[in-house]
């Protein structure tokens, strides 16, 4: 019975104006929607002989999510440095001088099997003329320790499938909620993985700047993600999908579940964000009323998506 009445729902919206909007959605799709699969090199760091480099997707930092991939170079040898002590800091620094980071990984580690550091970092806003970035980098070569850092752009996300939210949990916590794939989903089930970070409060007072304790961030663990997606608009009356999966976390550190697209348009993921003992930290239930010509109603905790 749940599915004849779902199937009911998804034609009522295809006789109605469904068949246009999604029309309008697939031009945009086309122009606005850009997948990056290429890591390029986004921004190098020179310090005496040895050259650091990052790359990332598109050769580009984007707000949001950033898997990075670090290189240290002795430029004399040619040869890449494998066992030194990396780690990188990004901050930003408002018209007013307040400087704070973002969620990234603080300490790097040498993937051997790729040849790179590897590491992440969720921008959580652009480069504008009241906000800067800039990295902070630091390495340990021939026992000597190097410290570096450089101004970066970041920009605009122009994929809302890879949007993110930051929030104060129930419980006083800062939490960031960033979505890692897929890039562009299809009308059918797809993988849904995001990350989750809180920020961690300082305990001690800051000592020299960029003192990584005042800017500290780490992975959230054993959370669960509820996942409610629907499409809000009025012609589409709020209608959700069957066969989700809500998001828990895998060894990566990242959380994954499904999303079920049941055709393309603008969608909203209504979440709710549990802890380990169940206690629910930002989100609240939405309706399951169908509700065509008015704009459904989203959870306390959503990301929006358009594909």
């Amino acid at each position: 019975m749940k599915f004849f009445n779902f199937l009911v729902i998804a034609m009522f919206c295809a006789i109605t104006s469904c068949t246009i909007d999604k029309t309008d959605y697939e031009a945009e799709i086309g122009s606005q929607v850009p997948e990056y699969y290429e890591f390029k090199e986004a921004v190098s760091f020179t310090s005496g002989i040895y050259k650091i480099s990052i790359d990332a997707l598109n050769g580009t930092f984007y707000k949001g999510y950033n898997e990075l991939h670090l290189k240290v170079v002795n430029t004399q040898t040619n040869q890449d440095v494998t066992t030194s002590q990396v780690t990188f800091m990004p901050i930003t620094t408002n018209a007013d001088g307040s400087k704070s980071s973002c969620p990234h990984e603080y300490n790097v580690a040498y993937d051997a099997t790729n040849k790179y550091y590897a590491g992440y970092s969720v921008f959580t806003g652009e480069s504008t003329t009241t906000a800067s970035w800039k990295l902070y980098v630091s390495f340990t070569a021939d026992n000597q320790k190097y410290e570096i850092n450089k101004d970066i752009s970041v920009q605009k996300q122009s994929n809302k499938n890879l949007n993110m939210t930051a929030f104060t949990g129930n419980d006083g916590e800062q939490y960031f909620i960033a979505l890692v794939s897929p890039q562009k989903p299809t009308v059918s089930e797809n993988k849904l993985v995001a990350g989750i970070y809180k920020y961690n409060k300082p305990t001690t007072a800051a000592g020299t700047f960029p003192d990584p304790t005042q800017f500290s961030y780490s992975e959230v663990t054993g959370f669960t993600l509820k996942l409610d997606p629907r499409m809000p608009e009025p012609s589409m009356g709020n209608h959700s999908s069957p066969n989700n999966q809500d998001l828990t976390q895998q060894n990566d550190g990242l959380y994954h579940g499904v999303v079920n697209y049941t055709m393309t348009g603008n969608w909203t993921l209504n979440l709710i964000m549990m802890n380990q003992n169940g206690l629910i930290l930002k989100g609240t239930v939405v309706p399951t009323d169908f509700t065509p010509g008015v704009e459904g109603v989203k959870s306390e905790l959503y990301i929006d998506t358009l594909f």
